[in-house]
């Protein structure tokens, strides 16, 4: 995974505007892929960690599970609510951001970067009209949606 600025707060704890980077795709249930190869990495959205809160708790699926477009693979767990995670892309989880057990926080302080969730070994190529640019998505949460 190439190394990603960490989002930092500022001394009044306040963040810099949410970033969507332009590089990825998003998915309407606010999660974002990186392919690489015939392999994805996903996480959750600037826009999704910011809206739960500090994150408290992440449950991944196991490494060899199979997703499939649309169900739910694992649960981000923050002071204000439980939210499942949705595959945004099929196929098989070949790796889990372990650190995350201990550190689930860095899903709020990196969502992009250390904050990553799973990487998966697509299925099938990704046909991209099936996920959001990053202006499609900001023009989505601008929205209020």
């Amino acid at each position: 995974m190439p190394d990603a600025e960490p989002v930092t707060r500022s001394a009044a704890g306040r963040r810099p505007a949410l970033e969507f980077p332009a590089e990825l795709l998003y998915s309407e249930s606010d999660e974002w892929v990186r392919v690489e190869g015939d392999t994805a990495v996903l996480g959750i959205t600037d826009y999704a960690q910011e809206q739960l809160g500090d994150i408290v708790f992440v449950e991944l699926p196991a490494v060899g599970r199979v997703l499939t477009v649309g169900a739910p693979f694992g649960v981000v767990e923050s002071i204000k609510a439980v939210s499942d995670l949705y595959a945004p892309v099929a196929g098989e989880v070949v790796a889990i951001n372990e650190g995350l057990a201990d550190a689930p926080e860095r899903v709020n302080d990196d969502p992009y970067g250390d904050g990553w969730l799973v990487r998966v070994r697509l299925a099938a190529p990704l046909d991209a009209s099936t996920l959001l640019t990053a202006d499609a998505y900001r023009a989505l949460r601008a929205d209020g949606a």
